[in-house]
């Protein structure tokens, strides 16, 4: 099987996860990716990159917290909607969400 023969199946397999990943709750990339037994942090981020529109996009972030680059506003629309814990950081994205709070492990 060659790597273009596999990329449909962890396509398919980073994006079930990400619609369990129940409302108020998230996981990072690296959670993500562990959760499928790779270290592919970044391979999940190109996925919800390409793909992740139809998947609650939102409830996947950086590590430390940050929202996906440059979606901290439309995110945080979803975080408040959703009740996600978040607070204030001084940075261009302005908050983090409480990963202690609310980080999911599925």
């Amino acid at each position: 099987m060659t790597p273009a023969d596999e990329l449909p199946e962890f396509v398919d397999a980073v994006l079930a996860v990400v619609a369990d990943i129940p409302r108020g709750q998230v996981a990072t990339y690296g959670d993500v990716a562990a959760m499928l037994g790779s270290r592919g942090a970044r391979a999940v981020g190109t996925v919800m990159a390409r793909y992740g529109s139809d998947v609650p996009w939102w409830r996947v972030v950086r590590a430390g917290g940050r929202p996906p680059t440059g979606h901290a506003r439309r995110a945080l629309a979803h975080y408040e909607a959703e009740g996600t814990p978040t607070r204030p950081a001084a940075d261009e994205d302005g908050y983090r969400i409480d990963l202690a709070a609310c980080r999911w492990r599925g």
